[in-house]
């Protein structure tokens, strides 16, 4: 007996225009960094597109975003349970280095190393 999954191309369209969105990328920006186009962009989000294996990766690759997370809005976690967000966050001392030196920087600095990282984000590991 085989087990069908149904794929909800709403949610998971939701799941990429949230995820740009914290990213702050408009979905020109987006489409041009994952090499598609604007409109085809906007048919995903609004779930009436199913996309290929590669452009599904690509999109989650560059969202930093897991498959599973943005299949199924559900991510594996260390114990092998499902969480419903993806914001985990490590604690093995390198954000805290981070964190150290972000609390030295006034509001101004904090502002322009948020736009720095939200815009080299979607770039990490495209080549």
């Amino acid at each position: 007996m085989t087990r069908k999954v149904k794929i909800d191309n709403i949610a998971i369209g939701k799941r990429i225009r949230e995820e740009r969105e914290k990213l702050e990328l408009s979905r020109e920006e987006f489409a041009e960094i994952v090499e598609l186009s604007d409109y085809y962009i906007g048919q995903l989000e609004r779930g009436e597109r199913q996309m290929s294996l590669p452009v599904l990766v690509n999109i989650a690759d560059c969202l930093h975003i897991s498959l599973d997370y943005l299949i199924f809005g559900k991510i594996p976690t260390s114990e092998g349970l499902v969480c419903e967000t993806q914001d985990i966050y490590e604690t093995d001392g390198k954000l805290s280095k981070i964190n150290d030196l972000l609390k030295k920087c006034s509001d101004k600095e904090l502002e322009l190393i948020s736009k720095l990282i939200k815009t080299i984000i979607p770039y990490i590991g495209k080549n």
